[in-house]
């Protein structure tokens, strides 16, 4: 979708926007699903870059402290825990640039990958950079899905970033899907950009082909002792107005409230899945930031006659267009 569309849609009124998504959701998601993905850190903080939202830099002084990989036998404790407690997937992140084939720690996260994999439920990883060696092994260990987001618009992105361009966070999104695996990929709302930043952020995601299985959707929990640890809260209505349209641009996309959604009345989440998120994250934590209880969740969820999604671990990657050029491309 075009820039100019989304601009389109994003002046309609709040009604109308969210008349125009909840259709668009209706046609490809018909039922009232929602899946419910939990997010472990296995290895938190002391991490090379300077991502100016990111608690886990070891360039910034805040109260995460840097710790290693957690051993295999408590991942896959908490990763039981998660599947009994009813998540369809099981997403380990982990606080590097990126993982190297050859080295000591990427092997040890295909052998913990394969064990995760072993338990029936969608397994998604978030490690950093990768290259073509790396995502092939990664889905050959047993990796459903691949997080790598964009953050923002290209434009805005080094006021956010310096240790990495816009371009290699793509040439990575390229090299999961050229892999197999399906790519979640989405952006952060509150990094001091602008309305056009956010439209071109998903303007973006849109054209890749294929669209992201998966398109969170953040809003920054500011972090005391990060350059952005005293941004201002995004209004309510932005975030409804931005999970709107994604919905629209990303029709088949897996639309994810993510971080952020602790700071969310109940109303504020009801309106969210109206407009089209129809993926959370699920458990008391996410990386670093709280996030509502699972009791509160399933709760919720009853409220609204929603059902969470079975696990789909054997789950094919999109496939691309084939009127549509493939992107995005490698520098």
């Amino acid at each position: 979708m075009r820039f100019t569309e989304l601009q389109t849609l994003y002046e309609l009124s709040l009604f109308d926007l969210l008349k125009k998504a909840r259709e668009v959701h209706e046609q490809n998601w018909s039922k009232n699903e929602v899946q419910l993905c939990t997010l472990l850190s296995i290895k938190t903080g002391g991490c090379s870059e300077d991502c100016s939202y990111c608690a886990q830099s070891a360039r910034y002084h805040t109260d995460v402290d840097s710790g290693s990989l957690m051993e295999k036998n408590e991942i896959l404790q908490r990763a039981k825990a998660a599947r009994d407690n009813g998540s369809t997937r099981f997403c380990m992140g982990a606080a590097w640039k990126g993982l190297r084939d050859g080295t000591d720690r990427f092997g040890k996260v295909l052998d913990i990958v394969s064990s995760v994999s072993s338990l029936g439920m969608e397994v998604c990883t978030t490690l950093g950079e990768l290259g073509e060696v790396e995502a092939r092994k990664l889905k050959e260990a047993g990796v459903t899905a691949y997080n790598h987001n964009i953050d923002t618009s290209p434009e805005h992105y080094a006021e956010i970033v310096t240790t990495h361009s816009f371009q290699d966070r793509l040439n990575t999104v390229r090299h999961v899907q050229n892999a197999g695996m399906s790519v979640c990929c989405g952006g952060i709302l509150g990094l001091g950009e602008s309305a056009e930043d956010r439209l071109k952020m998903l303007e973006v995601l849109s054209q890749f082909n294929p669209q992201p299985e998966s398109v969170p959707i953040n809003s920054l929990v500011p972090i005391p002792g990060t350059p952005l640890g005293e941004a201002q809260n995004i209004d309510n209505f932005e975030i409804i107005r931005m999970i709107a349209l994604a919905r629209i641009a990303t029709p088949r996309s897996k639309v994810r409230l993510s971080a952020g959604r602790s700071q969310m009345s109940e109303e504020m989440q009801t309106l969210c899945f109206f407009a089209g998120a129809n993926s959370i994250f699920y458990g008391d934590r996410l990386l670093t930031t709280e996030n509502p209880r699972a009791a509160a969740d399933l709760a919720l969820l009853k409220k609204l006659g929603l059902v969470p999604q079975k696990p789909d671990p054997t789950m094919e990657s999109p496939r691309p267009e084939e009127d549509r050029p493939v992107a995005p491309a490698l520098a």
